[in-house]
């Protein structure tokens, strides 16, 4: 089924009685103000019942407008709060249907008592997502923008929210839906040709068709680089700070943070266990984690924390490998104490500055090594630029597309159909069916990113991160 009637289904099901949905709009606890919203066929009629001795019911009074009213339980008769009203009329609207929001005393049980009132009147509760699911369904944005409805929510830094912002304002739905179009032009060029005989081409008709979609593929890889920036930008990257007993790492962690999280001494082995805290690093939310000191031990508990510092010196983002600048261990074994991390994600730190200067450790032109002292300060600035270079999260702007894991998926399938194709144009003109079929199945591709194709299946993975009320 493709979107158009995908999309009128739905709309059909929903128009054929399917009750408004309703949810808390706002945070549970104490606040200011609760948001219930009702939305849906019905959701007019809704609010009548919440306000019924209000002189202007909400269906008699136009979009846009709001106004103050006591709000009644429609089955008990109870007043239950003074609330202001707001009054929506499709399309203009979040959701694109009528809309009733009803503002309230914030607090768990007022909101509790408001939302219930409004399913004893006559709306069901919503599911997590309901809300942009119908937004995406009645056009008022795409699978994009729905997506970045909830990285702009569960944005962690001022950088990841202008990110996000760029993302609902159509930096990435854009871009993908003229690789999309450009997909679907290339194949249907392709196809109006099926029917010709081989002599009856245009000339270098192949030749330019490959050439199209060797440039199509070149524009879907370039999008799908931006993956591992947006992945850090919005779940963080993962710092490991790794090296023997009394290499510092405790204090490079509480030099970062600007405050004592870790207990620093001279007794190897102080950290036996796995600290971690969050930091912000240039706009870039990141997970500090200080780990136990690299040694052999008998102490089954300090080895056991050993063992986890390995694990995630493994996982790391970046792995910052301290050693002790004022032991002079010219003959340091970098090799085995970094065993299967890779070499792009390490940053030698030789510490202690202040007291002795290590030159850097022959036979490793590939490692970035950095001399520094968390008792001076000096040489902590360029590790904090370091960082952010190896991390590549670099943007000249926030308007750049950024993609998430199930886009990046979806760019990738269309890269490797647009691969095939090409391969399948140079064989000649006996493989353009084939051919037809990859830039078809990139197309598809690239049309699920934005949801000019999709299925029920998909809505639901991409819906069920939300939370309930949006």
């Amino acid at each position: 089924m493709d979107s158009g009637e995908l999309r009128q289904g739905k709309q059909d099901a929903a128009a054929e009685g399917d009750a408004p949905i309703a949810a808390i709009a706002t945070a549970t606890g104490a606040a200011g103000v609760c948001v219930i919203r009702v939305s849906g066929a019905g959701a007019l009629a809704v609010g009548d019942r919440l306000v019924p001795h209000a002189k202007q019911k909400p269906s008699q009074r136009a979009g846009g407008t709001f106004f103050h009213a006591r709000v009644y339980h429609p089955l008990s008769g109870v007043s239950l709060d003074d609330a202001v009203i707001l009054v929506y009329r499709a399309p203009h609207s979040y959701t694109g249907e009528e809309t009733v929001e009803i503002q309230g005393h914030g607090g768990v049980l007022p909101s509790r008592r408001l939302l219930d009132a409004a399913l004893a009147a006559g709306a069901r509760l919503a599911e997590p997502g309901e809300f942009t699911r119908r937004a995406f369904l009645n056009g008022r944005m795409d699978l994009t923008q729905a997506e970045a409805v909830c990285d702009f929510i569960q944005s962690k830094t001022e950088r990841a929210a202008h990110v996000a912002r760029a993302q609902l304002d159509g930096a990435l739905g854009n871009c993908i839906l003229q690789l999309y179009e450009k997909a679907l032009f290339v194949c249907a060029d392709i196809e109006h040709l099926l029917d010709f005989d081989e002599g009856e081409l245009p000339d270098d008709f192949i030749t330019r068709e490959a050439e199209r979609v060797r440039s199509l593929v070149t524009d879907i890889e370039c999008v799908a680089a931006s993956w591992n920036g947006g992945r850090i930008l919005r779940e963080g990257a993962l710092v490991v700070i790794s090296g023997r007993p009394n290499a510092g790492k405790s204090s490079m962690l509480n030099a970062l943070l600007g405050c004592n999280r870790a207990i620093v001494h001279d007794v190897p082995g102080t950290t036996r266990d796995i600290i971690e805290e969050g930091y912000e690093l240039n706009g870039i939310p990141l997970r500090l984690v200080d780990t136990a000191g690299l040694r052999e031990t008998e102490d089954v508990v300090e080895r056991e924390g050993i063992s986890r510092a390995h694990a995630l010196m493994c996982q790391a983002d970046i792995n910052l490998h301290l050693i002790d600048g004022s032991a002079g261990d010219r003959a340091y074994p970098v090799a085995d104490m970094l065993r299967d991390v890779p070499s792009a994600r390490v940053i030698i730190c030789h510490t202690k500055s202040d007291l002795a200067v290590m030159p850097p450790l022959s036979g490793c032109p590939h490692l970035t090594q950095i001399t520094l002292s968390v008792k001076t300060g000096e040489g902590l600035e360029r590790l904090k630029r370091e960082i952010v270079r190896h991390l590549g999260v670099e943007f000249e702007g926030y308007e750049q597309p950024i993609v998430s894991l199930r886009q990046f998926h979806e760019l990738q399938t269309a890269i490797c159909e647009g691969r095939s194709a090409a391969t399948l144009l140079s064989g000649g003109s006996q493989q353009l069916v084939l051919a037809v079929g990859c830039l078809r199945g990139a197309s598809e591709a690239l049309g699920r990113i934005v949801g000019r194709v999709y299925s029920d299946d998909l809505l639901d993975a991409v819906f069920s991160r939300f939370c309930v009320g949006k």
